[in-house]
């Protein structure tokens, strides 16, 4: 079965930088018990217009029924799934802050 690349926003995930990496941890493993299934590719923590913290997630999935999951066993909302159509890519991504201070 193969897989589909994925877009997930989801939405106030959190208020805390630190509950964020929680989270990231939890979705990391969850992912590792459904190999085959689901693969995290990178996720942007981003602001939300309340001050929350949510994300954009990349993922490949065998379908959005592995997502629902995902993000269900994991404890974290799924609120859009897109799949992706095509990847357009200028530029790498920058690093972030956190890597560019090391």
């Amino acid at each position: 079965m193969g897989m589909q690349l994925y877009a997930i926003r989801r939405r106030n995930v959190s208020s805390d930088p630190n509950e964020m990496k929680q989270v990231g941890k939890r979705s990391s493993e969850v992912g590792e018990e459904m190999t085959g299934r689901i693969r995290w590719i990178r996720s942007y923590v981003v602001k939300e217009e309340n001050g929350r913290l949510g994300t954009i997630c990349i993922y490949q999935a065998v379908d959005e029924e592995a997502i629902r999951e995902h993000a269900s066993r994991a404890g974290m909302p799924a609120d859009e799934i897109n799949p992706v159509l095509d990847t357009l890519v200028m530029r790498d991504d920058p690093k972030s802050a956190s890597e560019a201070a090391s």
